[in-house]
């Protein structure tokens, strides 16, 4: 431990002792203290995940000039604000939306910056683009991104006084209030996910990155797309619900299997596959204080998911090889675990931007013939058609002519 870090310790300790005394001080209930407090004691965790995505997705642009990633220098019909208007920039990797503070609350401009593209695109939620839709005026200005988005993007949003401890995903998103803790440092004054059971630990995840509705709507007169007063310990379902799959059809959350296509619903697909039923958790992949590796995955995919499904593994693939398995060269796009059991397709909102999906489910191409989906395999060998991919997987010794319908 060094000097510094030693001192914070110190520092911390000091104010908890005096807490103690302070008459009423044992008795509080646990209050948020936002991050900051964490760092004394968990630097090295701190600077990892001050680097995230999750520690970045919402940004004052006076605090950050570096967040404003789009292009204000030329005139465009869709930009109706300018730079000195922006209170809070919402976005870093697929695209940027901009929010300006009109009293208490604040309101998401009518463009959006495409990252990957570098263009502008009209920002507006139709009424059959999200289940809340309908229930606002068709003017962003009269949309409070509070009750439509400052809930996920934020800790300890308080829906009466609008006001947040801080905004992004930060310690306290996932470890619940910390004054306590802070004030004794003991592993049974804070939650860690690790020490829950699977459905509660994974809750903690998919209380953000789930497409859902709250059990009680509204609340106090306004429609929230996010699970008021959950907290993590609590019981998610108590709070929030999924949205619900209708098998056969495509609608503006799933594709006819159930599997989604919208963006943020990661814990739909999730809670719907083999994988969550065997209690693994979304920090058996991933890690949020900051990894090395994209989407923070605790190694890189092809390591990792060969950790528990290495060949001849009970798990599959039920090969000697790897490449038995994928009948593609190794290190290939064809011998990539994500490309088969993950494609990338569900929706970010921006052309050529598209997340992963978590039902780990191999897509076959017949399924796209009947139901539209697209497959892996089509996907990557764009110049053949569905009919050729089922005739070579027919050919493959190992899978099951009836798994491939």
């Amino acid at each position: 431990m060094n000097r510094a870090t030693a001192i914070r310790k110190l520092f911390w300790l000091a104010v908890g002792l005096l807490l103690e005394v302070l008459p009423g001080g044992a008795a509080e209930a646990a209050h948020y203290v936002g991050s900051q407090a964490c760092a004394a004691c968990h630097i090295d965790i701190y600077n990892r995940w001050k680097k995230t995505p999750m520690a970045n997705i919402v940004r004052d642009p006076r605090e950050h000039p570096e967040a404003l990633v789009s292009d204000f220098s030329k005139p465009n019909p869709l930009v109706t604000f300018g730079k000195d208007q922006i209170a809070l920039v919402y976005g870093s990797i697929w695209k940027q939306r901009y929010f300006t503070k009109i009293g208490d609350d604040y309101y998401v401009e009518p463009a959006q910056w495409d990252i990957g593209n570098r263009v502008w695109r009209r920002y507006f939620v139709e009424n059959s683009g999200d289940w809340w839709a309908a229930l606002y005026p068709p003017d962003n200005m009269k949309r409070p991104t509070g009750p439509l988005c400052d809930g996920c993007h934020s800790v300890n949003y308080d829906i009466h006084t609008k006001t947040v401890t801080e905004w992004n995903v930060g310690c306290e998103r996932c470890h619940g209030p910390g004054s306590e803790h802070i004030r004794r440092p003991m592993r049974e004054n804070i939650i860690n996910p690790a020490r829950l059971d699977y459905v509660h630990a994974n809750d903690v995840c998919i209380q953000c990155h789930s497409q859902g509705r709250p059990l009680q709507d509204p609340i106090e007169g306004q429609h929230y797309d996010w699970p008021v007063g959950y907290r993590v310990g609590l019981s998610l379902q108590d709070y929030w619900r999924l949205e619900a799959r209708k098998l056969g059809e495509t609608d503006f959350y799933y594709f006819p299997d159930g599997t989604a296509h919208k963006n943020r619903m990661q814990g739909n697909d999730f809670t719907a596959s083999v994988m969550y039923n065997h209690n693994v958790r979304c920090f058996s992949c991933h890690d949020v204080h900051g990894t090395q590796n994209t989407f923070q995955l605790l190694k890189p995919a092809s390591v990792l998911c060969l950790e528990c499904h290495g060949p001849g593994s009970p798990n599959g693939p039920h090969t000697s090889t790897i490449q038995e398995h994928t009948h593609h060269t190794p290190a290939s796009a064809g011998s990539d675990c994500l490309a088969c059991h993950m494609p990338k397709i569900e929706g970010e909102g921006v052309p050529g931007a598209a997340v992963h999906s978590h039902t780990f489910r191999f897509i076959t191409p017949a399924m796209t013939e009947q139901y539209k989906i697209p497959n892996p395999c089509t996907s990557c060998h764009q110049d053949k058609s569905t009919a050729w991919a089922t005739a070579a997987l027919r050919r493959w010794p190992e899978r099951s002519p009836w798994r491939l319908e």
